[in-house]
């Protein structure tokens, strides 16, 4: 079998979730597994990057003999928004609030995209707060404040 092409995107995606299995495999090792029936800290955690790998192994295949376009330049726009969102919810959910902290998120997130508007935007993060809050906070009754000790009104 000679090798015609690589699809370097496929290829590197494929390394990286078999370098992932393995990393968090063999942590899961030092734990302990037990057994099917009565498993063990270790046991899902080994059977999850078992799973990672074989997903790593069948992307790294279809890697192979496939003709795959050049890795592009850097998206700096979506790592600048979407990197910080999830960061600036964990900052923000206990001093602000869920609601407010979920609808700045949503807001920030959004702007990662060139073609999300600002009223789609208003939109969205109105849309997805209020289904946040329904669910979360109603639905499954967690015990978080919906306004933090940070806003006047709390």
């Amino acid at each position: 079998m000679t090798l015609k092409s690589l699809d370097a995107t496929d290829a590197i995606a494929g390394a990286l979730f078999i370098a992932s299995g393995l990393f968090f495999g063999v942590q899961a090792l030092n734990l302990e597994l037990g057994t099917a029936f009565k498993m063990g800290p270790g046991y899902f955690p080994l059977l999850l990057s078992g799973i990672l790998m074989l997903l790593g192994l069948a992307i790294l295949a279809s890697a192979v003999n496939k003709a795959g376009g050049a890795i592009g330049a850097y998206a700096w726009r979506g790592m600048m928004f979407i990197l910080p969102a999830p960061v600036f919810f964990g900052l923000t959910v206990q001093g602000l609030g869920f609601v407010p902290a979920i609808f700045l998120t949503t807001i920030i997130a959004a702007m990662a995209s060139f073609k999300m508007r600002l009223h789609w935007a208003l939109l969205l993060a109105v849309v997805l707060t209020v289904f946040s809050t329904l669910v979360f906070s109603y639905g499954l009754g967690l015990p978080f404040r919906r306004f933090g000790p940070w806003l006047a009104f709390s």
